[in-house]
């Protein structure tokens, strides 16, 4: 596990000396808000695999199911007639 980190700790660090510090940034914001593996490589001159190497070495996916608010509303409103 301390080998993982110190792995991704030096890709992180290798990201920032060739590219800098803001664009590092830039990266993790597009990756962040799942902008397409496409447009991030074409953005920093690179490929589709560099990308999704530097997705999986950075951070994590998680995706959730958000409950839409107009289905909550109706949940909550059974729970106040029950009450």
């Amino acid at each position: 596990m301390a080998s993982n980190a110190k792995s991704r700790e030096r890709v992180a660090r290798n990201f920032i000396r060739s590219y800098g510090r803001s664009r590092f940034r830039r990266l993790l914001e597009a990756l962040a808000s799942g902008e397409s593996g496409q447009a991030i490589a074409n953005e920093f001159g690179v490929s589709r695999e560099r990308v999704r190497q530097w997705k999986n070495t950075f951070g994590t996916v998680i995706t959730i199911y958000q409950v839409h608010p107009e289905v909550d509303r109706i949940l909550k409103e059974r729970r106040a007639q029950a009450g």
